[in-house]
């Protein structure tokens, strides 16, 4: 009797984590992207999923980047959540591109840029982040020479 209770707690937990994911996807695809803000580099989408980026508070916003996509060194006031909802992220931390310091994040994983932390990004193949943390969100770039990384990283 206790191998059946337990074995029925696993498939209840599969079928909850299956109608998550399903649903997580289910949202994604619903997202409508638009043009991505002037204060990005061109070639990027951008989707408002919940808050008002502009304002005090909690915000989740994602953008959808073509392969090689490449934002500068850059930082933020606030910390910078990001979720790899599809593709692959490259993220280094620092001043100046630097390709040997990046590192992927795949589909699924997490990382965060504390506050003033300058670093920098660049899309793996069609790419969507999910960027989330607390408003107003603002990025100041940092003025180096370096900040555009040579062509094919």
């Amino acid at each position: 009797m206790r191998k059946q209770s337990h074995r029925l707690s696993c498939l209840v937990a599969l079928l909850v984590v299956g109608v998550i994911s399903n649903a997580g996807a289910q949202a994604t695809s619903k997202v409508k992207f638009g043009p991505g803000p002037d204060f990005l580099p061109a070639g990027v989408k951008m989707a408002v999923v919940s808050g008002d980026p502009s304002k005090a508070g909690q915000y989740v916003l994602q953008l959808k980047m073509p392969s090689g996509y490449m934002i500068p060194a850059h930082q933020h006031p606030t910390d910078e959540n990001l979720l790899v909802k599809s593709g692959a992220f490259r993220i280094g931390m620092g001043d100046e591109f630097n390709p040997k310091k990046l590192k992927t994040l795949k589909t699924g994983e997490k990382a965060t840029a504390p506050a003033k932390m300058n670093h920098y990004a660049r899309a793996s193949g069609p790419t969507v982040v999910e960027v989330s943390g607390t408003g107003p969100f603002a990025i100041t770039y940092v003025a180096t020479k370096s900040s555009t990384p040579p062509k094919g990283e």
